[in-house]
């Protein structure tokens, strides 16, 4: 925490002005971690956490605590995991705490309107994007798919609306050629600490105020589902690396491999053109590191992939266990299992 706290420095974003706040934090996955940890280690005090009821996980099914529920306990900061936050008594706890703010990020329950009037400066949202592009449930494997060049966080004012609240700060992030979803998640969740505290300090201090989000501008990011990680190989080969790069680690982009599903780790899309004359899906070369794939426009090159019951394994491991059955122009990939 102090490189954190060090960098704020640096930045210019440290500031005495006010007392602490009384902070009551919400959220449940990995991506709300940097930021709990970082409210733990300033002059603010976090008075409780909220997080979803633990939720069977792993081959047993065993019940869960959520990583924000596993910082809490570590740092013994009381934990409330009501199913709803409509219900009148779970209203009414979170009223008695008597909270300056709420921080919500990445929590995954509808905060109602009497929940958002409770906190003395309301309910501040840790978002994934560049709002008022990609509101909703995947703000950070949508823009992956969509080919943006840019993302970012959003620090927003919650209001009764899907990620319509005023914002108060923007930080943008130029993606990189290989972005995936998971590393993506790591810088966005990193990049959100500085963001909120330096929104805290002006909240403080009444030095800015939350600007409306034109909403002319606004995009919707829905929830990925499972079904879309299936690879259509009548698709451009661009678009197929893009989703694939969307859905690591989640779903996993995967296609129909000798009547068996054969997930897609990664893959890069070849500037080369491919031939009309050959179906999508038809493996057109094996090279030693990777398998190169025709599509509906251009060429695809596997590079990690994935059989069942198996690990990711590299190409060049894949070709060593299984070279003999994948032979140039005759074998072929398909999109749906029979």
């Amino acid at each position: 925490m102090s490189i954190v706290l060090a960098l704020r420095a640096i930045l210019g974003f440290v500031s005495n002005i006010g007392d602490p706040l009384n902070i009551i934090f919400a959220g449940t996955s990995a991506f709300a971690v940097p930021s709990l940890d970082a409210l733990i280690h300033t002059k603010h005090q976090v008075i409780a956490v909220y997080t979803p009821p633990d939720r069977p996980a792993g081959r047993g099914l065993k019940l869960t605590p959520s990583p924000i529920k596993q910082v809490a306990l570590a740092h013994q900061i009381p934990i409330f995991q009501p199913a709803s936050l409509k219900d009148p008594d779970a209203q009414q706890t979170l009223k008695n705490l008597q909270a300056d703010v709420m921080i919500v990020a990445a929590y995954g329950l509808l905060l109602p309107q009497k929940v958002l009037d409770m906190p003395r400066y309301g309910c501040i949202n840790i978002h994934p994007s560049l709002l008022p592009r990609w509101r909703g449930a995947a703000p950070i494997p949508r823009p992956i798919e969509a080919g943006d060049l840019e993302t970012g966080v959003t620090i927003m004012q919650l209001d009764a609306g899907l990620d319509t609240g005023p914002i108060w700060t923007q930080t943008a992030y130029l993606m990189q050629p290989d972005e995936t979803t998971q590393s993506l998640h790591d810088v966005l969740a990193s990049m959100s600490v500085i963001a909120l505290l330096n929104t805290l300090d002006q909240l403080e201090a009444g030095q800015h105020h939350a600007v409306p989000q034109n909403d002319a501008q606004a995009t919707y990011a829905a929830k990925i589902e499972k079904s879309e990680a299936q690879i259509d190989w009548h698709q451009s080969a661009i678009i197929l690396e893009r989703k694939i790069r969307a859905f690591n680690p989640w779903p996993v982009a995967w296609t129909t491999w000798h009547q068996q599903s054969l997930r897609i780790w990664q893959a890069r899309a070849l500037s080369e053109a491919g031939s009309a004359n050959i179906k999508p899906g038809t493996v057109i070369a094996v090279h030693r590191d990777a398998v190169d794939v025709c599509t509906g426009d251009g060429i695809l090159r596997l590079l990690t992939v994935q059989l069942p019951g198996g690990k990711p394994l590299s190409v060049t491991q894949f070709i060593h266990g299984h070279g003999q059955s994948i032979i140039p122009m005759q074998t072929q990939f398909i999109p749906i299992l029979p």
